[in-house]
């Protein structure tokens, strides 16, 4: 695929007022979520809530693509309908998580590197076959006394730098995502200085392996308070930071960043975007690629009754698409 055709696609998933939907959760993960609501996490039940999503009415309109888990990229509708193909009809580019998860970094501990390159190109050529048009691999950075270390900074940075080549080698678009953890009782300051050095360090490693930035998206966390630190910075200062840092570290080439929504509340992580947004013009689109922030309602409300309750909570997951694809735009309100 020539670069080209990976810049289109990197446009399409950053399309105005649209945004990225995250449905990757693992196995282990989704078990944590359905346990919070009482539904036995079986693989039947694990489809039949991803084809609640993925089928919600008018989802196109606001989401321009989905992170699938290897198991869902496989699946189907109750119909026998594969979810890529009513993904594509909707206007909505299957994307698929590739890494393995964060693993313990040996020699630092604490702290964290994500796993997954071995056998990665022959997994992503099978993943190009089965119509995935963008991947993501998920770097965790974790702030404490004395970490990120910059060892971790770089093995991390190093590790989705050579993911990122190989996806643009199979013909997929390369979603990078460096997230830098809100756990802690770090302030604004410190959580601005760590992104900027993650930031800065990761486009220096793609710019080493030859990734072409104008074929990529960054998924990005916003700098934010640590999520026990007593002074815990408003809107607006989450904006201004936020946006600050990306100027700071990330080039105009990028043809976008979406951000993750990190354990925000679905409210905050729409505010803050739509305060971003409303500081613009910036050098890239600002967009979201969020997974609880736009789930959790509706997890609530389809385990309560799968059947009964599947087209409100269709329904609900389409109101935060409208809501976060508004935000994208700068022209969302509070009770919209």
């Amino acid at each position: 695929m020539s670069i080209e055709e990976l810049e289109s696609i990197a446009q399409a998933m950053v399309a105005p007022g649209k945004g990225i939907i995250a449905i990757d959760e693992s196995t282990a993960t989704i078990k944590k979520r359905f346990d919070s609501v009482g539904v036995p996490n079986t693989e039947e039940n694990r489809r039949a809530y991803r084809e609640m999503l993925l089928t919600a009415p008018k989802l196109g309109e606001h989401i321009s693509g989905a992170i699938l888990y290897d198991e869902t990229i496989r699946q189907a509708t109750k119909a026998g309908v594969p979810f890529t193909k009513v993904m594509l009809d909707a206007g909505i580019l299957p994307g698929i998580k590739v890494d393995i998860g964060a693993k313990p970094l040996a020699g630092f501990p604490g702290e964290l590197v994500t796993e997954g390159l071995d056998g990665l190109r022959d997994r992503l050529a099978e993943y190009a076959k089965l119509g995935a048009k963008f991947a993501k691999w998920r770097a965790v950075i974790t702030i404490g006394e004395d970490t990120p270390s910059g060892t971790c900074i770089e093995a991390n940075s190093h590790a989705l730098a050579r993911y990122a080549a190989l996806c643009q080698e199979a013909g997929i678009v390369p979603m990078v995502e460096p997230e830098v953890l809100m756990d802690g009782d770090h302030d604004l300051d410190v959580a601005y200085e760590v992104t900027e050095a993650t930031l800065r360090s990761l486009f220096g490693a793609l710019y080493e392996q030859n990734v072409m930035l104008e074929g990529t998206i960054l998924k990005a966390s916003m700098v934010v308070s640590g999520k026990d630190c007593a002074d815990q910075a408003d809107v607006a200062d989450v904006a201004e930071a936020t946006v600050r840092c990306l100027k700071a570290a990330v080039p105009a080439s990028l043809p976008g960043i979406v951000f993750l929504s990190g354990g925000q509340s679905d409210e905050q992580a729409t505010a803050h975007l739509n305060a971003m947004n409303q500081m613009g013009p910036h050098p890239w689109p600002l967009s979201f690629s969020y997974g609880r922030a736009m789930q959790s309602a509706a997890l609530q409300l389809w385990g309560k009754d799968m059947q009964a309750n599947f087209a409100d909570a269709q329904a609900m997951v389409y109101q935060r698409a409208k809501q976060n694809g508004l935000a994208a735009l700068g022209q969302w309100k509070k009770g919209l």
